[in-house]
């Protein structure tokens, strides 16, 4: 059996069994994981299905996180069934008006806009009183997942919450490989690969690039939103910069071309920024934890240039090349090969 379909499942098993660890601080830790790879896996449609580098996509995120804050009375808890879509719709909406003109560029000047529509919606919140300005907002109440008057499921108790996000991520994560496997993903391959030939070939790409910039920013939205849940907490750090480009660096860390590679590159800077701050092992030295982390992520990117998810095929050519007479195997090039276009029907106009 193919290895690449049983690494999802056992993954998601391992993080369903590592529920009942019993220690608080890891199932937390867990649960920032997942919900970061929630938000990476939403930057890798963009950056490694259509080849859209965004540094404005943490504007997604704050926008899921404080549709949670403010669509949520202060008196009791909303319904999960209208809140989290709500959520979604929000963090979609300002990405199809910042798409549509963003998307007219390209480049480092499509890089240039996201971050400067990201820094908009990051003041709007920072400078006023929509979300409590810089000091943030509170979300008093998890959202009840009622329906009827049952209820099938509550948030606060036991571990509803974390199997909630790991079945956000299992969603995420299986919606995005039926996507990649779609006529829709087989288009956004060829705008990453050659955008000019796709027009030549009779594609309209600018309703491609928009329609994938949206449902990224949607699933950004959910892991806003479920960042919204995990502490109650919203404040406007979550649109800066900063975020986008810790997002940026979870996809290239674990290799742009693998959703697998995203959830991978997530875990690890994670776990490597928890493990450069403990103050059991480094001491007072842990203040500093930015110095290490950053050296440890220059190695992992120059000693792994396709990603740690390009791990095992890096070490079969390394194999392949010192093996006693057996001719080296070149690594292959993507943008070597043909061009291919598996998609059915007439080209769009």
């Amino acid at each position: 059996m193919n290895v690449n379909r049983l690494l999802p499942v056992a993954t998601l098993l391992a993080l369903a069994a590592f529920a009942w660890s019993g220690s608080d601080y890891y199932t937390g830790l867990a649960v920032k994981i997942m919900i970061y790879a929630v938000f990476a896996l939403s930057l890798q449609l963009l950056v490694g299905g259509a080849g859209l580098v965004s540094l404005g996509h943490a504007a997604f995120f704050g926008i899921g996180a404080y549709a949670a804050a403010l669509l949520s009375p202060s008196s009791e808890a909303a319904s999960l069934w209208w809140l989290l879509p709500a959520a979604l719709l929000a963090a979609a909406a300002y990405a199809a008006l910042t798409g549509a003109l963003a998307l007219r560029t390209r480049g480092v000047y499509f890089i240039m806009v996201t971050l400067a529509f990201a820094q908009m919606a990051y003041y709007v919140f920072h400078d006023t009183k929509v979300g409590g300005g810089s000091d943030g907002i509170y979300l008093y109440f998890r959202p009840r997942a009622e329906i009827g008057g049952w209820l099938p499921f509550d948030l606060d108790q036991g571990n509803a919450y974390y199997f909630f996000v790991l079945a956000c991520l299992a969603l995420t994560w299986g919606f995005l490989a039926l996507l990649r496997r779609s006529p829709f993903g087989a288009a956004l391959a060829g705008i990453r690969i050659n955008e000019q030939r796709m027009r030549a070939a009779g594609y309209s790409t600018y309703p491609y690039k928009l329609a994938a910039y949206v449902i990224g920013a949607a699933l950004a939205g959910l892991a806003g939103f479920l960042f919204a849940l995990k502490d109650g907490f919203v404040t406007p750090e979550l649109l800066a910069w900063e975020q986008s480009g810790l997002v940026l660096l979870m996809v290239i860390l674990g290799g742009m071309g693998s959703l697998g590679g995203a959830v991978l590159g997530t875990a690890t800077l994670v776990l490597l920024q928890e493990l450069f701050q403990s103050q059991a092992l480094f001491g007072d030295y842990a203040r500093h934890w930015h110095l290490p982390l950053g050296l440890a992520i220059i190695a992992l990117v120059a000693l792994l240039p396709d990603g740690l998810a390009g791990l095992p095929a890096q070490w079969r050519r390394r194999r392949a090349r010192h093996a006693p007479n057996t001719p080296a195997a070149p690594a292959a090039s993507p943008a070597a090969k043909p061009l291919s276009l598996p998609i059915q029907g007439e080209p769009h106009a």
